[in-house]
């Protein structure tokens, strides 16, 4: 695919940075931003996404998406976009595979759990967690806690959703404090686009998912725009053919239509704004990379079609159900656990966080699987 604009000037450029918290000497073979994708794909908590929910949880199936493949979906589309426009592949990889980072155990029931049992200690955001990862809980380095990465990555990061114009989650509000990243303005163009790519990847891998676990058929999708638009320009016979090739032949023709639709809107966006400059990006009261008015309209029915026939199915609840009642139970367990249970799970009390924000960080980093192992040890 080809465009008009070569966006390089307005990139982030692969030979500058604004810095790391810890200065450290340049790598005489690898861009800043080729360090930082290195390093949160050596992490620890990276690796444990392989096991952390997506929608399903692990043991369900071997086919459907974990926290780790997705991440990794969400990568492909994001390099894709920006090698169109000449922009940074390895910054807008880097936030893809670690935009995730933060999720607990069971996905987004996991997440409200934990949001509930710290209502009262300064809350749980994922966000704030994959910052609090990258930035303190990471232990690898002999000269810092954390991964000291670039100023640019962890901005898009903290903004993966857009500026934060309210409320500040504590941990980013305190690295803020430190090494200001400008929470109330747009984040770079691969920033942006690799928060898209998070969108354009979990609706169209949602779909396959669903349509592999039986929750919906393709009569069910027919009559949705965009999916069922695809549909109707597949072979008649097409439903005698392996669900594999026929998932995959959907949401491959799907992904496309989304790329395309970013693709031609990046370029309408700069040239209506006439940006030259980054710092332009940054000013602007609404984001660069986004879908047309049509393309929206279609992704929106097909997010409100899964909301309500996927991610509401009695399965699905019923896994929700049951782990908040794992998350729930694992956090007031170890809060009164005595210590010599705290120092066989090697939670670490010596610490300048609260007992409370220990334990949630304990338990955030779990897999799935770890988790159900602690509960049913110790209920």
């Amino acid at each position: 695919m080809k465009n008009s604009l070569n966006l390089s000037k307005i990139s982030i450029n692969h030979s500058e940075s604004k810095g790391r918290i810890f200065k450290e000497n340049f790598s005489q073979t690898r861009s800043e931003y080729q360090r930082d994708r290195d390093r949160v794909l050596h992490s620890a908590a990276f690796r444990r996404l392989k096991h952390k929910t997506q929608v399903f949880v692990s043991h369900e199936g071997d086919h459907y998406r974990t926290r780790l493949t997705h991440s990794l979906e969400v990568s492909q589309i994001a390099r894709s976009i920006c090698r169109i426009f000449n922009l940074n592949e390895d910054l807008a990889e880097t936030l893809s595979i670690a935009h995730d980072i933060g999720h607990p155990p069971f996905g987004h029931a996991g997440e409200e759990a934990l949001k509930k049992l710290m209502s009262k200690h300064d809350g749980f955001d994922h966000n704030d967690q994959a910052i609090r990862i990258v930035h303190l809980l990471e232990k690898k380095y002999f000269d810092f806690d954390g991964l000291n990465l670039t100023w640019e990555t962890l901005e898009g990061l903290v903004k993966h959703n857009g500026p934060i114009m309210k409320e500040v989650p504590p941990t980013i509000l305190k690295l803020n404090s430190e090494f200001d990243l400008e929470l109330k303005e747009y984040p770079s163009l691969e920033a942006q686009i690799a928060s898209i790519s998070d969108d354009i990847a979990y609706n169209n891998h949602d779909i396959d998912d669903g349509l592999r676990a039986g929750f919906f058929t393709y009569s069910d999708l027919k009559d949705l725009p965009l999916i069922g638009e695809i549909i109707d320009n597949l072979p008649k016979n097409f439903e005698t053919r392996d669900i594999q090739r026929i998932n995959n032949e959907i949401t491959r023709r799907s992904t496309n239509l989304m790329i395309s639709d970013i693709i031609m809107n990046i370029e309408k966006n700069i040239n209506n704004e006439k940006i030259t400059i980054i710092n332009q990006i940054r000013g602007l009261d609404k984001p660069v990379v986004n879908f047309s008015n049509e393309m929206k309209s279609k992704v929106d029915s097909v997010r409100k079609f899964l909301s309500t026939r996927m991610y509401s199915h009695d399965s699905i609840n019923d896994m929700s159900k049951n782990a908040h009642d794992i998350i729930t139970f694992l956090y007031n367990f170890l809060i009164n656990a005595e210590d010599s249970i705290l120092k066989e799970l090697k939670i670490d009390l010596n610490r300048d966080d609260s007992k409370n924000r220990i334990i949630c960080d304990f338990i955030a980093g779990m897999t799935d699987n770890y988790a159900r192992k602690i509960y049913e040890k110790y209920s």
